[in-house]
């Protein structure tokens, strides 16, 4: 198995200069591959969906959040073009709007305004016609999600992460694959079939023996069946892309077919086979100190990642049931783990993203931009226009996106304390690279900051024992799953495949059970 995964790790790497990888090594006097930070071992990124900093935790009065005024309200506005103020307001409910705020590529660029910050409700009235302009100026506080305030109060809390650009998931979570976006700017992932010239993370821990998985919500069939017969060309992405911005539901279905993040390029056959499992997977692997030197683990993209419209209290209660499942298990005193938000989701938020290194000379790039009889039919059917709004291809990669929540949850995490380093999703990578001298992938994450200092390495761990955290609001479902088909548990045995989460006929997708481990002392 590790001569395959060197292979396709070599097909992936082709392009890159090995003599200009062995002189960037964090440590070039130590072969790459080579393990360092001997308190770590394993690394869990728990990426969810579509907050900002101001969104989530700028009333927590913990790290930078937004200004108040002298009756403890938020101070800030935003103006709509008629002149009106919409003021920083508080939800009430946890239950978002559906299609506002927006945090397309354009949209994105709207609220950021050369850095005034002030387009927010703008970038609804121009994208998002008959949108409610108000949503972007919501934000909800401690009361809301409790397991959040007590996390960010407990560990050790970033307030100057950023997402790695100015616009939505796919572009964001591309970079925290391969510390480039190639290019997207849309989130439509219809036949995404371009990979990166320097290669993906994945890639360089193939390359060196380093174990890693995707934890996700799909059924091990439905990804094996994906994969075995990928999608179609390039030019057939541009067909899709240009119909599902023409009809919406398009943009849905196709948006269902991605539910892990390491398939936003390429993944392969093999890959699927090697490197997925299903969360109740995690749960037994977490438990029993089992999990891969790096892992991604994805909340299912359709019901508790926090995209709007769903109920933030359902993806609370899923990260929730993470932390813990990390927490309480034996892994446990040689785990870091990041709980951060791919991007804003459109939601206000006060700092302003910094100028940042350009990954590649890969420039954003919209399909709609080419040529032939697409242009020609969206122009007749008057829907150009309208597309170019929304996916325009201007800009580049030289500026993050707004700050997301960010907090390292480990042994070694510095309690209650704040830092206000500048980090972007590549700093998850510059971790990676520097635990086991690894190269950089692009520009972008050669110049990034790993975390280290969220950790303290040179004192005994404060969170040996994991403290108490607030309950969530919502716990995420507890009902055991029923038994797998006989090939599922086939394949689990050979660990080939997780164990898929298949809903009943009729039904939803049935919840998960976890009892924490009775931890040794």
């Amino acid at each position: 198995m590790g001569f395959l995964d060197r292979a396709v790790a070599a097909k992936g790497l082709r392009h890159r200069d090995t003599t200009a990888d062995l002189a960037a090594l964090p440590d070039p006097s130590k072969p790459p591959g080579t393990e360092t930070l001997a308190e770590i071992s394993h690394i869990v990124l728990l990426m969810m969906e579509n907050h900002s900093f101001d969104n989530y935790l700028g009333l927590l009065d913990h790290g930078q959040g937004v200004p108040v005024g002298p009756n403890g309200l938020p101070s800030v506005v935003n103006v709509r073009a008629d002149g009106t103020e919409v003021p920083l307001h508080h939800f009430d409910t946890t239950v978002q709007h559906s299609g506002v705020p927006t945090q397309s590529w354009t949209a994105s660029h709207v609220q950021w305004a050369e850095g005034a910050n002030d387009g927010f409700v703008r970038s609804i009235e121009e994208t998002v016609p008959g949108g409610d302009p108000t949503v972007p100026m919501g934000y909800w506080t401690e009361a809301d999600l409790p397991f959040y305030a007590g996390l960010a109060r407990t560990y050790t809390l970033a307030d100057r992460w950023f997402c790695s650009c100015l616009g939505p998931t796919f572009p964001n979570r591309r970079f925290l694959m391969a510390a480039t976006a190639d290019g997207l700017i849309d989130d439509v992932p219809t036949g995404m079939v371009d990979y990166p010239r320097t290669g993906t993370i994945f890639d360089l821990l193939d390359r060196y023996g380093i174990s890693w998985v995707n934890y996700h919500h799909t059924s091990p069939w439905r990804a094996f069946l994906k994969h075995l017969f990928p999608g179609g060309l390039r030019g057939a992405r541009s067909v899709k892309l240009a119909a599902a911005n023409v009809f919406p539901s398009i943009v849905k279905n196709a948006q269902k077919n991605i539910q892990f993040t390491a398939d936003l390029y390429p993944l392969g056959l093999w890959r699927c086979l090697r490197h997925l499992r299903t969360i109740e997977r995690f749960a037994a692997d977490a438990a029993a100190g089992t999990l891969p030197a790096v892992c991604i683990v994805d909340p299912d993209f359709t019901a508790c990642s926090e995209e709007n419209p769903q109920d933030i209290h359902a993806g609370e209660g899923f990260a929730a049931w993470v932390i813990d499942a990390v927490t309480h298990g034996k892994g446990w005193p040689n785990t870091l783990l990041i709980w951060f938000y791919d991007e804003h989701g459109g939601y206000y938020d006060g700092v302003a993203p910094p100028a940042a290194v350009a990954p590649d000379d890969v420039q954003p790039k919209s399909l709609l931009q080419d040529g032939g009889p697409i242009r020609w039919l969206l122009k007749a059917l008057g829907k150009w226009t309208k597309l170019e709004n929304v996916d325009s291809g201007a800009g580049h990669y030289d500026r993050y996106g707004f700050r997301v929540p960010a907090v390292v949850v480990s042994p070694y995490s510095k309690p209650g304390q704040v830092s206000s380093t500048v980090y972007d999703h590549t700093s998850a990578l510059r971790l990676i690279e520097q635990k086991w001298n690894l190269p950089p992938l692009t520009r972008r994450d050669a110049a990034a900051t790993a975390p280290l200092d969220m950790i303290d390495l040179d004192s005994p761990p404060s969170f040996l024992d994991p403290p108490p955290l607030p309950a969530p609001a919502v716990a995420w479902p507890a009902a055991p799953l029923p038994p797998m088909p006989l090939p599922v548990r086939v394949g689990q045995a050979a660990g080939l495949v997780g164990r898929g989460i298949t809903p009943p006929t009729g039904g939803s997708a049935p919840p998960i059970t976890y009892v924490p481990p009775e931890v040794d002392t």
